[in-house]
């Protein structure tokens, strides 16, 4: 039975805590909140038109955000397990960066409303270059190790 969907699941939740840690060390650095888009109300924002929910708190807009970091951070774990087998270290890790990057700076101007990337604030596009750094060589790394673990 294979187990790298189950391992990349992981990763990817073992990211996603890297990613969300980098966000509370950041905004103890530079003391204010949000410090990026991803960080912001912007993704519950994003949840909330998608899903028509209609009128919500700024509270659950916070916490849809936080549901969908979570749940697409765990998943998005699966695309660098199927990047890692078909491509070798660094390369796997490098396009698993570019996907996330990508996917970013293009959906929240066209979900949430945002100005393009190239109007963003300087410090919002060195944040999420930072925080995105930090959830890749997490998930790589737990990825690795857990594939040297059971040999798959």
């Amino acid at each position: 039975m294979r187990l790298w969907p189950l391992r990349s699941i992981a990763a990817g939740a073992t990211g996603t805590a890297a990613l969300s840690a980098s966000y509370w060390i950041e905004r103890r650095l530079r003391s204010r909140r949000p410090v990026d888009y991803d960080d912001s109300l912007v993704p519950g924002e994003i949840v909330v038109s998608i899903l028509n929910l209609g009128h919500v708190t700024r509270r659950e807009e916070a916490e849809l955000g936080l549901a969908l970091r979570w749940s697409y951070g765990s998943a998005f774990g699966i695309w660098h397990g199927l990047l890692r087998r078909r491509l070798r270290e660094p390369a796997a890790s490098l396009a698993f960066a570019g996907t996330l990057l990508a996917g970013t700076f293009t959906m929240f101007p066209l979900l949430g409303h945002t100005p393009p990337p190239w109007r963003w604030p300087r410090g919002f596009v060195a944040s999420e270059l930072a925080t995105h750094a930090a959830y890749v060589a997490a998930v790589a790394t737990v990825d690795a190790r857990l594939a040297s673990g059971s040999g798959g």
